[in-house]
């Protein structure tokens, strides 16, 4: 053997050598990563043809194999790490030579760009890349980053270490607003780190949170790793839990697991949400204590105030906080009692299907035993009662048809036991009755009638629904009814939505913030996938800059406001109306509606169009594009490399070889451990992107295929992943900040600087590590 090592750990050696000078040598990336496959294919192949590579097989023909396998070990967990003893026999690291390697990687890199490129089942969650992509370098041109920082600095900087805390802040909302890591540490580096340095702050801790806070992208939903990774997770975890499965004598997953084995790119976003925030507060706690300790490097800053009216404390606490709480939390107990919740009287033409046991109970002796061992006895001997149960009972009942006198009972009773108040209105009274709080709260000593007369609005709309307005009211006329006390209540909310305008925090933060809400509110209420919401984001971020484009023109954003409503309009009536006209029997209400829902629909695709003429003929909307098109054809395009990359490394034995090793240990603690130290050291010389698409598929099958939740091994690798950005020499966080700070600013001032977030973040894994739920709590508290 070639330095007394195998021949498979010498072609991992050379894979990686490979990578690691393409990397350095400035090529681009994207097409590096295929280089170095095709290339270190070629050494491989040069030297096992010479017969300088030698792997060390198990000889499977020798007696002491088969004694072992008929002792009743499966073939699949032998390994020469696990039993190092068997007799080997020395043979090529391509046994049927390399021109067939050659042959079968060629057919396989095209299957595997039809499937994970072109047109496999993930394409569609792919889109969401480019979408967010868009939304994230629109947001970023809009000069979003600018007013929040001037803001959160005016807001935070009287307190000790508050400019860090306020970077922090930005930086959260930033990553769930752009998500791109390199856009918004260079523009906090050029807006924030000299106003920093001016007020005497440590240039290792301005520039270590600026750093830091900019990497929150990749974590905060919606983060483009958690996508990538999503789409990876989701095959992996299906494949690997099936493998079990079978290993474990059942016919498939489902069996095994009782329940399916998938996991989704929404559920990874649900399961993220508290992880980023989680980072973010540990962030802002190292400022503000590193603050106290050495007050002297990062002290507090008055940076001007803003043109507000000043504020009572009393009045800040009754109208922003007590206020908005009583109102909410008034809801939710009617809601409790009653008082509020659903009108639907729609009944299904079926009745419900039985119930089946918990877990699946005619299986053969060896999954039985599997089963027991995963779910344990007591799990084991309920479902068996409970399909004793259903035995009994004849069987799962299947669902029938309801006779129309059985429909017409239904419909009695879930009329008679509707909530007087109907959910869409009550959040509708919720949502204008904070505008009206908050517009009250930032500005007291105005004339409060506007503000009266909008609340007696809200109150006549909450008797209207309860008095005049049944569950058997059509649409059209609960519109009717409830225009006059809606009109009224929109008159004292628009006095209040112009108040609030003329804040400033108001004014920065509820624009970005109101996307973020319809983008994320989509997804984690599992309402739609997250490609339909990225679209939704990347048009509405289109619609903010061309706002913030014309109001820095000095012209009218009303055209892009109007569109905003027509928007919420076409929501509004698809929610309350019946839109699907090609049925028989449509009702004028429903013609009404439609056309009305068409109008708003135009009207919002016209906003949407200006948007994108005004952006155009500002010189915006041409870089943003070419910058779009450039960040996604490098993903695409990595995607494809590595694949090739991946494909090399299957060829000569080298994912087997590592996955056996893995294997090898008992523990699945242990092997996860293992997994997650190697990630974070390749985090010093690749990029996440190479990370995931070279090292996830070869170790994805072993760590997916244990009893780890997916959510939770996913999340635990994505912020991993974030790592990558601080640790140097490579993390591109770091790069991005050295080519914007000043010259004062040295190298080792940023290596030092993001060295305690490095270990903030190693802190933040082991809080994930020891309390799981902090990523599973989400997921299993949404609907569905």
């Amino acid at each position: 053997m070639l330095f007394g090592l195998d021949g498979v750990e010498i072609g991992l050696l050379i894979v990686f050598f490979c990578l690691f000078g393409g990397i350095l040598s400035g090529f681009p990336v994207a097409f590096a990563i295929g280089g170095a496959g095709i290339i270190s294919f070629g050494i491989i192949a040069a030297l096992d043809s010479a017969g300088l590579l030698v792997h060390q097989a198990i000889d499977t023909s020798s007696q002491v194999y088969r004694d072992l396998v008929n002792s009743g070990v499966k073939p699949d967990v032998i390994s020469i790490f696990r039993y190092p003893d068997l007799p080997r026999v020395a043979e090529h690291v391509f046994p049927q030579g390399w021109e067939s390697a050659m042959d079968r990687n060629v057919s396989f890199i095209v299957n595997r760009m039809n499937e994970r490129v072109l047109a496999g089942a993930s394409i569609e969650t792919l889109l969401a890349v480019l979408m967010f992509v868009l939304m994230g370098i629109t947001l970023e041109r809009s000069k979003i980053a600018n007013d929040l920082l001037t803001t959160m600095a005016r807001v935070f900087g009287p307190l000790p270490g508050g400019l860090a805390v306020s970077i922090v802040v930005v930086g959260a909302f930033l990553a769930a607003s752009t998500g791109i890591v390199g856009a918004t540490v260079v523009t906090m580096g050029l807006l924030a780190l000299p106003t920093m340095l001016r007020n005497n702050y440590s240039p290792e801790l301005a520039t270590g949170v600026i750093a830091a806070s900019g990497t929150l992208g990749q974590i905060i939903p919606p983060s483009i790793v958690i996508v990538l990774l999503g789409t990876l997770a989701g095959d992996l975890y299906s494949t690997a839990q099936e493998n079990r499965a079978q290993e474990a004598g059942c016919t498939d997953a489902l069996t095994f697991l009782g329940e399916p084995a998938v996991v989704s790119v929404g559920t990874l976003f649900q399961a993220a949400l508290l992880p980023g925030i989680m980072l973010a507060l540990l962030y802002a706690l190292y400022a503000f204590g590193y603050a106290l300790m050495n007050p002297e490097k990062a002290p507090a800053v008055e940076l001007g105030g803003a043109s507000d009216e000043p504020v009572t404390r009393t009045e800040a606490l009754t109208w922003f906080l007590g206020a908005p709480a009583a109102i909410i939390v008034g809801t939710v107990l009617l809601g409790s009692f009653g008082v509020v919740g659903s009108q639907n009287i729609n009944v299904s033409s079926f009745s419900d299907a039985g119930q089946t046991a918990s877990l699946r109970t005619s299986v053969g002796a060896e999954c039985k035993a599997s089963m027991i061992e995963l779910h344990g006895q007591e799990a084991w001997d309920a479902a068996v009662e409970e399909q004793k149960a259903i035995d009994a009972a004849g069987g799962v009942a299947s669902a029938e048809r309801l006779s129309e006198e059985e429909i017409a009972a239904a419909e009695v009773e879930k009329i008679a036991n509707a909530a007087p108040i109907g959910t869409g209105i009550a959040v509708i009274i919720v949502l204008l009755g904070l505008v009206l709080a908050v517009g009250r709260g930032v500005a007291p000593s105005r004339d409060t009638k506007p503000l009266i007369v909008g609340a007696i609005g809200l109150l006549l709309l909450a008797l209207v629904d309860i008095l005049l307005i049944a569950p058997t009211t059509s649409p059209g006329a609960t519109v009717l009814l409830m225009l006059i006390p809606l009109a009224i209540a929109l008159y004292g909310c628009k006095e209040a939505a112009i108040r609030c305008a003329r804040n400033d925090l108001i004014r920065v933060v509820f624009p970005p913030l109101v996307l973020i809400v319809a983008v994320l509110g989509s997804i984690l209420g599992g309402i739609t996938n997250p490609t339909p919401a990225a679209a939704l984001g990347a048009g509405g971020a289109i619609m903010l800059a061309a706002y913030r484009r014309l109001q820095d023109e000095g012209r009218s954003g009303k055209v892009i406001i109007w569109s905003t409503f027509a928007v919420i309009l076409c929501i509004l009536i698809g929610v309350n109306f019946d839109l699907r006209i090609n049925q028989d029997n449509v009702s004028f209400e429903s013609w009404v509606a439609f056309f009305f829902a068409y109008a708003a629909y135009l009207y919002a695709l016209f906003g949407l169009l200006f948007g994108c003429w005004v952006l155009f003929k500002g010189g915006v909307l041409t870089p943003i594009v070419r910058e779009t098109a450039k960040v996604t054809s490098m993903v695409f395009t990595i995607l494809i490399g590595s694949q090739l990359l991946n494909l090399v490394v299957i060829s000569f034995g080298g994912e087997h070889y590592i996955q056996q090793f893995l294997k090898s240990f008992d523990n699945e603690m242990t092997v996860f451990l293992i997994v997650m130290l190697v990630l974070f050291f390749l985090g010093f010389v690749l990029d996440f992107l190479e990370i995931i698409y070279i090292v996830i598929p070869i170790v994805g099958p072993v760590i997916y295929g244990g009893s780890f939740d997916p959510k939770w091994v996913t999340i635990m690798v994505a912020v991993n992943l974030q790592t990558s950005f601080l640790t140097p020499p490579f993390g591109f966080a770091l790069f991005y900040l050295r080519g914007v700070a000043p010259k004062e600013v040295t190298t080792g001032h940023i290596y030092r600087g993001v060295l305690p977030f490095v270990l903030i973040q190693v802190v933040g894994l082991a809080i994930l590590w020891l309390f799981p739920s902090i990523v599973t709590i989400v997921p299993a508290l949404m609907p569905g």
